[in-house]
């Protein structure tokens, strides 16, 4: 999946790093936004072809995120995981309803976030 773009979101650096990792390893080209509005601004920006979304996030939460892009033509066939600490069945639930392809929590495993990305590509 050489080139393909995926946009990674998530306000900690150090998360940030563990996601972006084994996606550029895998051969992806990833692009970051740290809080809700820059998300949006680049998926509208940046045009990708996945989006990996945390839910806690400064400015617009990663629901609210991703209702709003599901929602909108030019984005709402872009698939959206959200890769969160919120684990609850209410939370996933919830996450799902928004819209997102797929909730995955933290902790994670850098191979199969490269295999669920791929997957929905």
């Amino acid at each position: 999946m050489p080139g393909q773009k995926i946009l990674v979101v998530d306000d900690s650096w150090t998360e940030l790093t563990m996601i972006v990792t084994p996606l550029r390893n895998s051969g992806f080209d990833v692009v970051t936004a740290v809080d809700g509005d820059e998300a949006v601004e680049k998926v509208f920006k940046e045009r990708p072809h996945c989006i990996v979304l945390d839910v806690v996030l400064p400015k617009q939460n990663g629901f609210q995120v991703c209702r709003k892009l599901k929602s909108s033509d030019v984005s709402r066939h872009i698939p959206i995981i959200l890769l969160t600490s919120k684990n609850t069945p209410l939370d996933k639930a919830w996450g799902m309803r928004q819209g997102a392809d797929l909730y995955i929590t933290k902790p994670f495993n850098g191979d199969e976030l490269v295999a669920s990305v791929r997957r929905l590509i």
